[in-house]
């Protein structure tokens, strides 16, 4: 089965996340929900093993998910448009966010709205840029409200109800070079500033996603050597993933 490419942001996030997964929802066939799927690179992987619906409300990017999800074979529920016009009527065991919130002004409530979407022990698991002081450039350019600590973000899952909270940094080393490439980009593209935050959103999960096989393969092996040595430092890097249960497991 064809997999869409990753960035190689992504590919470094995506050790992190298939792990927890592996850890935590172990069992194929689950019900899962992504918020903010994108262009459905991560929507592919999740679809190959449970029941899947994404939503996104970049149209643009949704289309690219059909079609990927299409030329993958696989059968999955894509919704343009927000959260409330999912139908969430049975419950979800996973809700999952990669990216998303810190583009939401109110994480709180977002959170609360993920969390009210999961079954009893369901999983919620998120990702998102870490820490407060690396605010830069790029973060403006593509509508991030804030970074997060882990301690704050734990904290936000918590807040919301949910159990046996973990928290994981990853993209030591390779993921300060990625970000100081970014912001080097920002910086020399001052208009995209001049957008809404809604604008910025929407295009943001448009930007360096590659486009063939090739360079998804590129990808995957110049990153592999930077996937196995950030697993040896959980406790650095410049993303942050955090994971929790909902009570009733």
């Amino acid at each position: 089965m064809p997999l869409p490419p990753l960035t190689p942001y992504a590919r470094l996030r995506w050790d992190v996340v298939s792990r927890v997964l592996d850890a935590e929802l172990p069992v194929a066939g689950a019900r899962v929900l992504e918020v903010g799927c994108g262009q459905g690179a991560v929507g592919v992987r999740l679809a190959a093993r449970h029941d899947y619906t994404g939503v996104d409300l970049d149209g643009a990017s949704v289309e690219v998910a059909r079609r990927r999800m299409t030329e993958a074979g696989l059968g999955a529920t894509l919704v343009h448009g927000p959260l409330a016009e999912v139908d969430d009527a049975e419950g979800f065991d996973l809700v999952c966010a990669f990216e998303v919130v810190e583009h939401i002004e109110d994480d709180r409530a977002a959170v609360a709205e993920w969390v009210a979407r999961l079954r009893p022990g369901g999983l919620l698991l998120v990702s998102t840029p870490a820490w407060p002081s690396r605010y830069g450039a790029m973060d403006e350019a593509v509508g991030h409200f804030r970074r997060y600590e882990p301690r704050a973000l734990a904290g936000l899952l918590s807040g919301a109800g949910l159990q046996e909270v973990g928290t994981r940094l990853y993209g030591m080393p390779l993921g300060y070079v990625l970000e100081a490439v970014r912001n080097r980009i920002a910086h020399g593209r001052l208009d995209v500033r001049e957008q809404d935050v809604a604008d910025r959103t929407a295009r943001s999960g448009r930007l360096f996603q590659p486009s063939s096989a090739v360079q998804g393969a590129v990808i995957a092996a110049g990153t592999w050597p930077f996937r196995v040595v950030q697993r040896a430092f959980p406790g650095a890097g410049t993303g942050l993933v955090a994971w929790g249960t909902a009570p009733g497991r």
